[in-house]
């Protein structure tokens, strides 16, 4: 595990940008930079003022242009803090992941931090990059725009003074794993069919809480408002267009509410088991827009309420950690068992869905005369006749047969495509050819705001337990950041192993949470010491 220091970059000032984001690496004598700072009007590094806290934002579009018109813009979005001893970007995209899936290649962290060490000056380990996780199409040269961003945040750089709080929003998403009455989980997802109603006990938890950090400009103006949230954004909008979906909604409330060219910077949080409300709805139009609306609003009224100060550290640890990867030979063969067993419990009916369909609305319509009206039964009857009563008889065995055939043909799509998933990782942890993933990790505190970052989809567990255990008032998680490694379900989720996306789409072993949250803990309790890590 390595850690990385936090040096310096000098990028600071819109009317010395080629002087403090040199183009090319020297080092410019200090007696210099004051200098010039003084003739300028300017703060040096060097100078009492050296710790006030500095930031630049910007934005820069990136949807793809042969995907059609957008239904709403997708940005690449940069902030840019300084302290005078530490520079620190964080970047957020409108994007499904950085790498690995989507369209974004799996080089673009390396090319972006490339440039900006080269042009800039800014350390690759004090660069964040977080996807949204929106499922919208980017431009394939979405690098070279995230690089444009922060060049543009650098050369708006301004004193600004922050403050961190949490707002809430609890009516926006739901816990898309369900807890069986057998045991077992199944997750609410468009890819197969939910387990009937009876067979589910329970669901998961949710992370209302909004992670807030914002920035005012010195005339009271906000220059940015970081928000972090747990939730996935993937409803949607009724034309089917491309689109930011729900959060990037909630960055454009924000920054119309606020004005003043404010920028809103929304970081993924803990969302690996986390959907919109009602996904599964099928009697609307799938639209982000009024979800979208009420988390920035949330966001706002939150916002509103902290108090913004001088004062305030800028502080950030990388580190790299290796977690096992889960060897998942067993499992499949097993969910293979349970496949073929499956497929012997069908059993034929005389139905099929032309008949089914008109039956189970008559003996649902009138369970005790479906056949006919009632006078005909009792005719039947008193003459000591049985024939319809025979006859609903066995149109009911069939009807019984036929749906439980249906609940089986609907547990067989759930396993089959979960147990793709456990195939294609099983062949992606062979062929590392290692038993572990090296993993990125950072910890990151600006003023009282302090985040956690992972490359994969946590699932909430892991960000409630994390907050729960932290020596920080006010302590968030981001997931996809830095890099993409799919799911990282809780180890209790992973007993479920093939049940789920979120434990099938997982190339890791259970024993990754402890070792991710005791990082998470020691990386927290560095940030604590005096001076920072």
């Amino acid at each position: 595990m390595n850690t990385t220091p936090s040096p310096s970059a000098p990028c600071t000032q819109p009317d010395t940008l080629q002087a403090v984001c040199p183009r090319r690496r020297r080092r410019v004598p200090a007696v210099l930079i004051v200098a010039t700072a003084a003739v300028l009007g300017l703060h040096s590094a060097s100078s009492a003022t050296a710790a006030q806290l500095q930031a630049g934002a910007a934005k820069v579009e990136i949807a793809d242009p042969d995907a059609g018109t957008p239904n709403d813009p997708l940005y690449a979005r940069a902030l840019v803090l300084q302290d005078g001893t530490t520079t620190i970007v964080i970047a957020t995209v409108d994007a499904v992941a950085i790498g690995e899936i989507g369209p974004i290649r799996n080089e673009y962290l390396a090319n972006v931090r490339s440039q900006l060490q080269n042009e800039l000056n800014i350390q690759p380990a004090n660069v964040l990059i977080n996807a949204s996780h929106c499922h919208g199409k980017v431009c394939a040269d979405v690098d070279k725009r995230t690089v444009q961003a922060v060049k543009q945040a650098c050369q708006n750089m301004v004193p600004v003074n922050l403050g961190a709080g949490v707002g809430h929003e609890d009516r926006i998403m739901e816990n898309r794993r369900l807890k069986l009455k057998s045991g077992k989980e199944a997750d609410v997802r468009h890819a197969y069919s939910l387990p009937p109603d009876e067979e589910v006990a329970a669901v998961g938890p949710v992370d209302p809480q909004i992670g807030i950090l914002r920035l005012d400009r010195k005339d009271g103006r906000t220059l940015a408002v970081v928000y972090n949230f747990a939730c996935h954004p993937i409803q949607g909008v009724p034309s089917g267009a491309n689109t930011a979906d729900l959060t990037g909604f909630a960055s454009s409330v924000i920054e119309d509410t606020l004005g003043g060219g404010a920028i809103a910077f929304f970081l993924q949080g803990c969302a690996g088991d986390i959907n919109p409300v009602v996904y599964k709805d099928v009697s609307n139009p799938r639209d982000a827009e009024p979800l979208g609306n009420m988390l920035g609003l949330s966001t706002i009224k939150a916002a509103k309420k902290i108090e913004t100060t001088e004062s305030g550290d800028l502080r950030i640890l990388s580190e790299t950690v290796e977690l096992p990867r889960a060897d998942l030979a067993q499992r499949i063969e097993s969910l293979q068992a349970e496949q073929a067993r499956l497929l012997q419990s069908l059993q034929g009916t005389s139905l099929n869905l032309k008949t089914f369909l008109p039956l189970i609305v008559k003996y649902r319509l009138s369970p005790d005369f479906p056949s006919y009206y009632s006078h005909r039964y009792l005719h039947e009857s008193m003459m000591g006749r049985d024939g319809l009563s025979r006859l609903d008889a066995e149109n009911r065995r069939n009807m019984e047969q036929y749906v439980k055939n249906i609940h089986t043909m609907e547990e067989l799509t759930r396993l089959q495509t979960n147990l793709n998933l456990l195939k294609m990782h099983q062949t992606q942890n062979i062929s590392s050819g290692k038993k572990t993933v090296d993993v990125e990790v950072a910890a990151l505190k600006i003023g009282d705001f302090v985040l956690l970052t992972f490359p994969g989809e946590l699932t909430v567990q892991i960000g409630l337990n994390i907050k729960k255990s932290s020596p920080h008032g006010l302590t968030f998680v981001a997931g996809y950041t830095n890099g993409y490694i799919y799911y990282a379900p809780t180890a209790e989720q992973l007993k479920n192993l093939g049940g789920a996306q979120e434990d099938s789409d997982c190339i890791l072993a259970p024993q990754w949470q402890e070792i991710y949250e005791r990082k998470a803990a020691a990386m927290l309790a560095k940030l604590l010491k005096p001076g920072g890590p």
